[in-house]
């Protein structure tokens, strides 16, 4: 494997593909694994907090569409009239569409990529979904800013998020009448997985969360009242046992340090695991007291990462794939909207996981319209091609019963990208063999000899100003650019 491939092969698992200028810049893998990390320093929080509750300000128009300045009403009060009631639909839907396209955004163009791609990561694994966008957003600057630290810390903070006790039904979760469902999910979801606790264990977890809530301006609160100070036996351990005592009993287990390291790799590596890699690592991660970027860098720094059989073999899940093609070309698109039904259409968008447990991800990523969609998209983006497509109704959002005809997107999408450092890329190049180059920095898997003299055929055919636009919607259009 030559450098260039290592190269785009770090940058794609750890971040969102590389650019021409990062192949260009001639670092080795190492030193470039080492400028991921010092860039990826900054935790930069998702716009502001500052995303005040009241209960009337989101029926009048917010004055600007600065997420920071929309106060949303996230509750529907009795006396709303069917009017209100849309209206204040329609802002809250919009707060999420601005969250969500400008976290895209970020991905794409922001130099902090493994916090990036690791808030992703961390994005799926804490499934939440609520109807508030201020508490989205609070969870989400929490999962940014412990992305790359102690996983311990991640999780206690996770676990206060006021989103994720409202998602998971803690706020009902009372000393006289317990509520599982948090407790259960930790247990299974985000620490030690199912198969190394009991249902007892479940019961008494429960029990050591009771009070654990929060107030009407999205600050986690103790209420003491509610808790059940009474003993408890969870996995082995006795005694008056918190909350905060529980999280800690789960990470003196080994096998949580397993089961999050395979899960991490997993996503960094291989959808399936090879026990020689995982246990060592494993290891190191429950020695280093949950050390994310330790981890991490274990994992790209290994021989390993960089085999064959780890290199253009996973498929892109739909916000990776929207996101390479906007940070490789530079993609910028006149409205964003279009983003939004990129992201139903291909079965992933930001902020509205499916449940609990998060997308399946794999070759769940591939059904026969998602394919034909995405191999669609390149000609869509590049070459402003119109397109019609019916989304999925979606049980759980804000208008669920709308007809077909209303869910029907039909416009032509106006996009910009920039081709000149691609260009530059292939300057040394003949023109007979850029086709070839081109598909060596755009593809992670290898083009097939009859896909390749395809391309050259349409770039030789068409006028010269636009043989590079040919070739790169050609290469993107190639179900070789789903794999990374």
């Amino acid at each position: 494997m030559t450098t260039q491939q290592q190269l785009q092969h770090l940058y794609w698992r750890a971040g969102f593909g590389a650019r021409p200028a990062d192949v260009a810049a001639g670092l080795t893998p190492r030193k470039a694994l080492r400028q991921l990390f010092h860039d990826s320093q900054p935790a930069e929080p998702l716009y502001s907090e500052q995303m005040r509750y009241t209960e009337t300000a989101a029926l009048t128009p917010p004055p600007t569409p600065d997420l920071r300045l929309d106060p949303q009403a996230m509750t529907m009060k009795k006396g709303m009239t069917a009017e209100q009631r849309k209206q204040q639909n329609r802002q809250i839907r919009e707060a999420f569409y601005r969250m969500n396209t400008g976290w895209l955004n970020r991905m794409a163009t922001s130099p902090a990529q493994l916090r990036e791609k690791m808030t992703f990561f961390w994005h799926g694994h804490f499934a939440c979904r609520v109807r508030r966008p201020d508490a989205a957003l609070q969870l989400n600057n929490t999962l940014r800013k412990g992305a790359l630290g102690n996983f311990g810390d991640l999780l206690l903070a996770v676990s206060r998020e006021p989103a994720m006790l409202q998602f998971l039904n803690n706020q009902q979760n009372k000393k006289q009448h317990p509520n599982e469902n948090f407790a259960r999910e930790v247990l299974e979801l985000f620490t030690i997985g199912r198969g190394h606790y009991s249902e007892q264990d479940v019961k008494e977890a429960a029990r050591a969360f009771t009070g654990w809530g929060y107030n009407a301006g999205n600050q986690y609160t103790f209420r003491a009242q509610q808790h059940d100070d009474g003993a408890k036996t969870f996995l082995g351990r006795t005694g008056n046992l918190s909350g905060e005592d529980v999280l800690a009993i789960i990470l003196d287990q080994p096998r949580t340090a397993e089961f999050l390291t395979t899960k991490i790799y997993r996503f960094f590596v291989n959808d399936t695991p090879n026990p020689a890699h995982i246990q060592p690592l494993a290891k190191a991660f429950f020695q280093s007291k949950y050390d994310i970027s330790d981890l991490l860098e274990r994992i790209f720094s290994a021989d390993w990462f960089y085999d064959a059989a780890n290199v253009g073999t996973r498929i892109k899940s739909p916000i990776e794939l929207l996101a390479g093609i906007k940070r490789t070309l530079g993609l910028e698109l006149e409205n964003e909207q279009p983003l939004i039904v990129f992201q139903k259409a291909l079965g992933q968008t930001l902020f509205q996981p499916p449940n609990v447990a998060g997308w399946p991800g794999g070759r769940n990523w591939i059904d026969s319209s998602s394919l034909v969609f995405r191999l669609q998209l390149p000609q869509v983006l590049l070459r402003n091609a119109e397109f019609s497509i019916a989304l999925k109704e979606d049980e759980n959002d804000l208008a669920p019963s709308v007809s077909r005809a209303d869910r029907t997107f039909r416009q032509q999408v106006k996009a910009r990208v920039k081709l000149a450092p691609l260009s530059q890329l292939l300057a040394q190049t003949a023109p007979a063999a850029q086709a070839a180059q081109l598909s060596r920095f755009l593809l992670q898997a290898p083009i097939r000899p009859e896909n390749l003299a395809l391309i050259q055929q349409a770039a030789a055919a068409g006028p010269a100003d636009g043989r590079l636009r040919t070739m790169v919607t050609s290469l993107l259009s190639l179900p070789e650019y789903q794999l990374m």
